[in-house]
């Protein structure tokens, strides 16, 4: 059987399997989709129609937001020289941000820490969308990232990416806590 795939008669495609629908000129195509249109309904329906899903409106995407417990500050860029290089405690930094599922996951292992050692070191989180000129200049380039700083200088080797568990989270501060008072 021949299908026809072009008004021109030099255009004609052997196939073994029969046509589906055979479009003799143009203008058939035109009625052939009016007809479709209009075809009725069935129980609110139409006939060979889909209903596409509904896209996503502002109010029905769901918003993250960073939540800083008792123990834990947001800072932003600005509060950075006088909260982390100029304190005289040692600072624990978490840079993450509201669409980063690690960052929610550790979140309450990163609340606990604070409070059970808020006498030995602060802990402060700082938003990555909203404080590029840190993310550039600390070289972040994993979320969650967790740096421990002393006397305004970075701790060597503190630097930790990833979600991490809580016990492991208070055993990586224990040992943060014994190299700098060793050192």
């Amino acid at each position: 059987m021949d299908t026809l795939l072009s008004s021109s008669s030099s255009m004609v495609v052997r196939s073994p399997l029969p046509p589906v629908r055979t479009i003799a000129s143009p203008s058939k195509v035109y009625s052939a989709a009016a007809i479709f249109s209009s075809t009725p309904s069935v129980n609110g329906f139409r006939r060979n129609h889909l209903q596409l899903p509904r896209p996503f409106t502002s109010s029905s995407v769901p918003k993250f937001s960073i939540r800083c417990g008792a123990g834990v500050r947001e800072i932003k860029e600005t509060e950075f020289q006088s909260t982390v290089l100029e304190s005289n405690r040692p600072v624990l930094v978490e840079f993450v941000a509201t669409w980063c599922g690690p960052c929610r996951l550790i979140s309450p292992a990163m609340e606990s820490i604070a409070q059970e050692y808020g006498d030995k070191l602060e802990v402060v989180k700082i938003d990555h969308d909203a404080n590029p000129q840190l993310i550039e200049e600390y070289k972040v380039y994993g979320l969650p990232t967790l740096i421990l700083f002393k006397d305004g200088q970075e701790v060597a080797e503190s630097r930790r990416e990833g979600a991490i568990t809580k016990a492991k989270l208070k055993a990586y501060v224990d040992s943060l806590l014994e190299t700098i008072s060793v050192a």
